[in-house]
């Protein structure tokens, strides 16, 4: 989200001006999966607060009681600058710079109504899960608002618990990866509508991310796709599907047509 240009008002507002540029979306999940503290970083890196108040500034709980109990109860928007020039993301009509309207979301089940809200005003949903707890009993609630509203992606949050607080080993991190995903999809299968298609998601799809909001970062399969394809001459879309599968030897150093 960030930019090395200064971000203005006028900036901004030129965007609102030109449908074709905004984007419109909600973040959710259950308690305490990250989503403050992931918007705090999107905030950040469009130079509205500071880095060292990422998870502590929760900028988006502008409500007295939300200060104090630390956690979100109304659902607040924020509009972002993305600037497409400075990543790896191309879109396919040309527009570089996109207006990004946030909407963060509360995760307490008495709040549920305020998820709805938000979704009812976005065009798709950031779902998150701690890379952890894994999906919970309010990640099915909000999917399952989610689906009657939008498309959900997902995203797998706070892996430096993973890395410095459990110290897991790839392998754990892996499995972990894929039970969450698999859960998720799951409660999509539950409640989908055949009219919107398979909405499942799926990291050789592009619709499952990595993150770590206090951290400041996330990655996709395609982030990587894109740097090995433009190496290695390999088509992105075929890379992506290899860099999930468990098909690749590490004492060869080769890919194989079995799981390793």
């Amino acid at each position: 989200m960030s930019s090395k240009r200064r971000i203005s008002v006028e900036m901004l507002r030129e965007l609102m001006n030109n449908p074709r540029c905004i984007r419109n979306m909600s973040v959710i999940a259950h308690v305490d999966h990250g989503k403050s503290t992931l918007t705090d970083s999107l905030l950040a890196a469009n130079e509205l607060i500071a880095q060292s108040d990422v998870g502590n500034k929760r900028g988006t709980d502008i409500g007295k009681v939300e200060q104090e109990k630390g956690i979100t109860i109304k659902s607040t928007g924020v509009s972002l600058l993305y600037d497409t020039t400075e990543t790896c993301f191309k879109d396919p009509n040309g527009i570089e710079q996109f207006l990004i309207n946030l909407i963060d979301s509360p995760g307490h089940v008495d709040f549920s109504s305020e998820v709805t809200a938000a979704l009812r005003l976005t065009d798709g949903a950031l779902v998150l899960v701690d890379c952890v707890e894994g999906a919970c009993v309010q990640t099915e609630t909000v999917l399952r608002q989610a689906l009657q509203e939008s498309k959900p992606v997902l995203s797998i949050n706070k892996l430096d618990r993973a890395f410095l607080e459990l110290q897991l080993s790839n392998e754990e991190i892996y499995t972990n990866f894929v039970k969450w995903i698999s859960d998720v999809n799951n409660v999509i299968s539950t409640y989908e509508d055949e009219v919107m298609g398979d909405l499942r998601v799926a990291p050789e799809k592009g619709t499952v991310a990595f993150s770590a909001g206090r951290q400041g970062w996330a990655f996709t399969l395609r982030d990587f796709a894109r740097m090995y394809a433009k190496n290695g001459g390999i088509f992105k879309e075929r890379l992506m599907e290899k860099l999930w599968r468990e098909n690749y030897d590490l004492e060869t150093k080769k890919w194989t047509s079995s799981s390793t």
